[in-house]
């Protein structure tokens, strides 16, 4: 009996290791962010270096030493710290409630979510104090949640949380980027604070957001046990008593006032939420007393903490402490986290099914004349209304004379700006509708396109390098450094996503992270180029054709009429290659250097179309899809009709964003985006039936 007695009340040793584990890991951590905090401390654009900062805490620094401590570096370290915490306990608690490893604030589009309801108030020229806009932030981020989480489901999978909240985010952003466009005066500096930034004029806003972070984490260790429970599987919960529904929904809720109360503070900082819980969860294997959720939730906020002040302390670094001012840290965290995306999706085991996007349709010649007739008449009206509307009104005379030279000034001046404008928006429509259309035929993917696989992305960087650090640059070299933009990330893409055959989740995984990291590396560059000229940046990301002349759209159009040519004599191959591995195989086709040179192909188009138009997003997933709808997936078929539906598509976008609120304009990108995110949510809705 006294052995039983005693093997019931000793500890375990393997209890003790994992108890003495934790608690040093823990005090490991709490070291590294409190030497990272005052590393930061100490960096600076002022002459003040540890021994000032030490006068400084202890009351011994002259007045101006003193200030720029306790007026600048001490605020931005605190920041830094609520910032980093509350991001890793927010990601913890939605990757934990949802069993889903990319779950984070960014993933599910708070963050774009409070972004669009800050920049909505901001529009009304109404200016609230701190705690009423993380009032107005919590909102837009909670209702963004609850739509992401509608749309994917709970423990479905990963990869339809990840598109289901980037597609969201993308459609939010357009929106929020057109009232940026619309009221420059009204939501000035909105842009460079959407950046994240934990620079800070002293403790007031940390100081209002301190008890709304302590009043989430506190709800959220209040909830921890039901949220252990959870991890057992809902059934098993439920025979537990825990209520599961409303405990996701609790969590979710506290999740979103955390993420809220960062992004009052600080702006979006970005990945933070997706990459701190990650590198804790390998501890929760080793050390059983990470696995409850009262210990993970504030060691990930350590991590965050951690990661947030590392990215500020290595950016003044490495940069200049002038240029570094300029930067912000979300650049730094959303880079970071790009890498660790893909990371994740190359490593992560794909299970989606390999088979063809569609069922098959057999449409009569007949339904394709008549589709292909209604299209082109519809693209001709389109294309005569573009040219005589804008911020002028012309008639077909007028037109007429000045193809014969003929016109008046105004009318030739009118002319001669709106007709190129009007070209690049219907080649840029066709080309990039191409591209999708042989993306997904020979990714056999249904949401394969340019813009979501960061094909666009890199031609964007591409050609923002050059337009950035080279003025005088021609149409011809903002074609080339898009094209090479999007040929390295292409590579990068299609290479990291190739075994197995391009499976839909690795690819689309693997895009989305490069298309975060080509963001955060313009508005790298945009900061550190030119920090004051926000518009110019946001006019040329929203896709418009403002300012397009006759040599813009020349490569473009050089390069479409190749595409159309090669997918006509290649049509056979193409409807092959779509259908599955082996029948091409078995026919004697080569299918690697088929690929390569569709893909290609592809690459050449999304470049053009970039160089020429600015960035475009969904034209390449939408018209595809319609046309195989249309008129079967024969692609002697789907290729006409998608390119006309792309070209029509963006003409009309474009036609809409010169008229509608004239003289003000949108990109043509903005209006696309706010169609195709819906369809591309419709589409995962239709895949998870």
């Amino acid at each position: 009996m006294a052995v039983t007695a005693d093997s019931t009340t000793a500890p375990r040793p393997a209890a003790l290791t994992s108890r003495t584990g934790a608690a040093a890991v823990t005090t490991a951590l709490l070291v590294l962010v409190a030497a990272l905090a005052l590393l930061d401390i100490t960096q600076g654009t002022a002459s003040v270096g540890a021994g000032e900062v030490w006068k400084a805490l202890t009351g011994r620094a002259d007045a101006a030493d003193a200030s720029v401590v306790v007026a600048s570096r001490l605020p931005r370290m605190t920041a830094g710290l609520l910032v980093g915490a509350v991001l890793g306990m927010a990601g913890a608690a939605l990757q934990t409630v949802s069993r889903n490893v990319l779950a984070s604030p960014d993933t599910l589009a708070v963050n774009a979510g409070s972004y669009l309801a800050l920049g909505a108030v901001a529009v009304t020229g109404t200016s609230l104090p701190i705690l009423a806009s993380s009032g107005v932030a919590f909102v837009g981020g909670l209702a963004a949640a609850a739509v992401v989480l509608g749309l994917s489901g709970l423990g479905t999978g990963t990869v339809r949380l990840v598109l289901a909240g980037s597609a969201l985010a993308l459609g939010l952003g357009s929106v929020t980027e057109g009232m940026l466009l619309l009221f420059p005066e009204q939501t000035e500096g909105l842009y460079r604070w959407n950046q994240g930034s934990i620079g800070q004029n002293g403790f007031d806003g940390v100081v209002q957001m301190a008890p709304v972070a302590l009043a989430g984490l506190v709800g959220l260790l209040l909830a921890g046990r039901r949220v252990d429970a959870l991890s057992l599987g809902d059934d098993a919960a439920r025979g537990l008593g825990v209520p599961v529904r409303s405990t996701r929904v609790t969590v979710v809720v506290l999740a979103a006032l955390l993420s809220a109360s960062a992004v009052t503070l600080a702006g979006p900082i970005g990945f933070v939420g997706l990459c701190a819980p990650a590198l804790v969860r390998p501890l929760a294997r080793r050390f059983r007393a990470f696995a409850r959720n009262r210990a993970h939730v504030p060691v990930a906020g350590l991590a965050g903490a951690a990661l947030v002040l590392g990215s500020d302390v290595a950016l003044r670094a490495l940069v200049s402490a002038d240029s570094a001012v300029r930067v912000p840290t979300g650049v730094v965290t959303s880079l970071v986290g790009a890498v660790f995306l893909v990371v994740m999706a190359v490593r992560a085991k794909d299970t989606s099914e390999a088979a063809a996007p569609d069922r098959l349709r057999i449409r009569s010649r007949k339904v394709f004349v008549s589709t292909l007739s209604v299209l082109v008449l519809a693209l001709v009206g389109v294309t005569v209304a573009s040219v005589l509307l804008g911020d002028s009104k012309l008639l077909l005379g007028d037109v007429a004379n000045w193809a014969q030279g003929t016109a008046g000034r105004t009318v030739t001046f009118v002319l001669d700006t709106r007709v190129p404008r009007v070209l690049a928006a219907l080649l840029a429509g066709a080309a990039l509708a191409l591209a999708g259309t042989l993306v997904q035929a020979v990714t056999r993917n249904p949401l394969a396109e340019p813009g979501v696989l960061g094909v666009s992305g890199g031609a964007a960087l591409g050609a923002v390098l050059l337009v950035t650090t080279v003025p005088a640059a021609g149409a011809w070299g903002v074609a080339g450094a898009a094209f090479a933009g999007a040929a390295v990330t292409a590579v990068l893409v299609f290479g990291l996503a190739a075994r197995g055959g391009f499976p839909r989740n690795r690819l689309v995984l693997v895009g989305i992270g490069f298309q975060a990291g080509t963001t955060a590396l313009i508005s790298l560059l945009i900061v550190l180029t030119d920090p004051f000229n926000a518009t110019k940046a946001l006019t040329w990301l929203s896709g418009s054709t403002y300012g397009r002349t006759m040599p813009d759209v020349l490569p473009l159009l050089a390069v479409l009429v190749a595409g159309c040519a090669v997918a006509a004599v290649r049509r056979t191959e193409l409807d092959l290659v779509a259908l599955d591995e082996d029948t091409p195989r078995l026919l004697g086709m080569r299918l690697a250097p088929g690929r390569l040179a569709l893909l290609t192909l592809s690459v050449l188009l999304s470049a053009t179309a970039v160089a020429a138009a600015g960035t475009i997003g969904f034209v390449g997933l939408v018209a595809p899809h319609a046309a195989r709808a249309l008129v079967g997936r024969r692609h002697v078929r789907v290729v006409p009709v998608a390119v006309l539906l792309g070209a029509l598509l963006v003409c009309t976008a474009d036609l809409l964003g010169r008229t509608v609120i004239a003289p003000a304009q949108l990109g043509a990108g903005l209006m696309t985006a706010v169609i195709g995110t819906p369809y591309f949510l419709y589409l995962l809705v239709r895949s998870r039936r």
